[in-house]
């Protein structure tokens, strides 16, 4: 017995006409009614009765109406699952970011706006630094993430620059730098770090923001102190509320310590910009990370609220 074959009987039963149920099937009446002649000699007994006028349930025909109307109604939502799972828009996806990437506002806004408008595609999230994130997304355990500058670039991952967005230097609250400034708003002199001590996030998890500050530093002959390296940018912003040293964070996570840090623009910005970075393998564009990076670049491009 087949689907066909209860589609079939259905048909029938339900116009209690095989001539009629031949049309609403798309088919010839002969190959019908040799069909449920089989599907009768299957089960071992008659379901219907046959007069000129059409036909009628016999109490197997009955028995096996019901039940086949349940399995149809099943197999339906079966295949609706299958085909949104497919398309993508049911399933299961894994985003991780870095503590940097979460803590610009696209990053949670395109997590809420995932769970909004697909509510059936459930959403994994955790953090890691910018190493871990790509080995992560490269082998599978997620299915992309957000990071800032990327570490690797791994044959088989794509990396979309999402946008851009200003540096800013963070100082101890104490610190000279907040303290002698009228203009808080005044941009940082890179000459004005000469001596400094400087805490970076540790080069082999995201090495681009503090090996270009570095390197501004080496190219203006300014002599800076790499006090700590630090695994996690959230761990650095710490150490500068502690007073350990200065630190340069991308302009949407100001704020954080607001009691003990204050934030500066840094001169020579341009040279020290902050990307948001999606990443996700090649292979998998499909499903519910198709939708989800789809989704992304509508985001990033003004056209989803």
């Amino acid at each position: 017995m087949e689907i066909r074959h209860l589609r079939y009987f259905m048909a029938v039963a339900e116009t209690g006409h095989i001539t009629r149920a031949a049309e609403a099937l798309g088919m010839q009446q002969p190959p019908l009614s040799q069909q449920i002649r089989a599907l009768e000699t299957e089960l071992g007994a008659p379901l219907f009765h046959r007069h000129p006028k059409g036909v009628e349930l016999t109490e197997a025909g009955r028995v096996l109406q019901a039940e086949a109307g349940r399995l149809l109604a099943e197999f339906a939502a079966m295949q609706g699952r299958l085909l949104d799972f497919v398309q993508g828009r049911r399933g299961r996806i894994a985003v991780g970011f870095t503590t940097s990437a979460a803590a610009h506002a696209f990053t949670p806004a395109s997590l809420r706006l995932c769970r909004s408008r697909h509510p059936d595609i459930q959403v994994d999230v955790s953090e890691y630094n910018a190493a871990e994130l790509t080995d992560a997304v490269r082998d599978a355990r997620l299915n992309c993430g957000f990071l800032r500058v990327p570490v690797a670039r791994p044959p088989g991952l794509a990396f979309e620059e999402v946008l851009q967005e200003e540096s800013v230097l963070a100082i101890p609250i104490d610190h000279r730098l907040a303290l002698e400034a009228a203009d808080l708003a005044r941009p940082v002199r890179l000459k004005e770090l000469e001596g400094e001590r400087l805490i970076l996030v540790r080069r082999p998890g995201a090495p681009g923001l503090y090996a270009n500050l570095l390197a501004a530093c080496a190219r203006n002959n300014v002599n800076v102190e790499q006090a700590v390296e630090v695994e996690r940018m959230m761990t650095n912003l710490n150490l500068v509320a502690a007073g350990v040293g200065l630190s340069l964070v991308p302009t949407s996570m100001r704020g954080a310590h607001a009691g003990a840090v204050v934030y500066r623009p840094l001169e020579d910005a341009a040279s020290l910009r902050s990307p948001l970075t999606l990443v996700y393998r090649e292979a998998d564009c499909g499903g519910p990370t198709g939708i989800f990076i789809d989704m992304v670049r509508e985001l990033a491009a003004g056209r989803l609220d």
